[in-house]
């Protein structure tokens, strides 16, 4: 059994009122222990819907939804469900609620009840890993926006999280925070072989994903590794999404008889393959 499964899920917001919207309809999506999927979609496409079915901050209006084998709507398994996956949001000021950076870093391991020493220990390991340590007695507010982001993935980890699902988590941030982030989350799906679901706007971070899923109306239309999704440029155009830079000029070379290769994401691959 995959790690995350949903089976045929469809989420409906105000059921049963003259508001009533459908966000997610019939989805079925499975994703491994250890792999790192990209999520992309417009605005409206009901990604976010989907983000938070996986640790059940919403419940399926129809369908199923497993989380390492524990089933979203039995309500005894919130706890075990919300250990194995942790969630960070797009802006990062709503998730710190301390006033020093390893306290709240230690707020979800109390919650969970974990013994004193423990919490202490992976507090220090969880702000090691995102390269905090020395902020661990800052105020949070003197943060820039992509360290308060590393404070709450830290804030994850020392929960002994297994799942990483990130909620457009750099789209308040500037570029040097977005690298920061994105940094941070690559070593974590490649060192700890943590599962990483990740939700954005920017093709760019999208490309190091093992696996896209590109979703559009509520529903999954299309997944596949990411070479296979950015090469389709045009139909991602109309979906209203955009591919890096690199495969848009590679798409756009081959229609004017350059002979470049499909899989071209990279400006280095492609001033490669230009340069043969």
């Amino acid at each position: 059994m995959a790690f995350i499964e949903l089976d045929h899920v469809s989420h409906i917001y105000h059921a049963g009122t003259e508001n009533e919207h459908q966000a997610l309809s019939d989805v079925s999506l499975s994703i491994e222990e250890g792999e790192f999927v990209a999520i992309l979609g417009t605005n409206g496409s009901g990604k976010s819907t989907l983000a938070k079915h996986l640790n059940a901050l919403l419940l399926p209006t129809r369908g199923t939804c497993r989380i390492a084998g524990y089933d979203t709507c039995e309500e005894e398994d919130l706890w075990k469900i919300r250990q194995e996956v942790s969630m960070v949001f797009q802006n990062p000021d709503n998730q710190i609620i301390a006033a020093v950076v390893e306290d709240d870093v230690a707020f979800g391991p109390e919650n969970l009840g974990m013994p004193p020493e423990t919490i202490r220990e992976n507090v220090h390991r969880a702000l090691e890993a995102v390269h905090m340590t020395r902020f661990r007695k800052f105020a949070p507010h003197l943060l820039s926006g992509g360290q308060k982001q590393r404070v709450a993935i830290a804030g994850a980890l020392a929960m002994q999280t297994h799942c990483l699902v990130l909620d457009e988590p750099t789209a308040m941030l500037d570029p040097q925070g977005r690298e920061e982030v994105m940094t941070t989350v690559r070593q974590l799906h490649q060192e700890r072989g943590m599962t990483i679901v990740h939700i954005t706007h920017f093709m760019e971070e999208a490309v190091d994903a093992d696996r896209i899923v590109v979703m559009d109306q509520g529903r999954l239309v299309v997944q596949g590794k990411p070479r296979e999704i950015f090469a389709q440029a045009d139909r991602m155009k109309d979906l209203g999404l955009d591919v890096p830079l690199a495969a848009e000029l590679a798409s756009q070379l081959r229609k004017k008889g350059v002979p470049l290769p499909q899989s071209i994401l990279t400006d280095e691959e492609l001033v490669a393959a230009l340069t043969q």
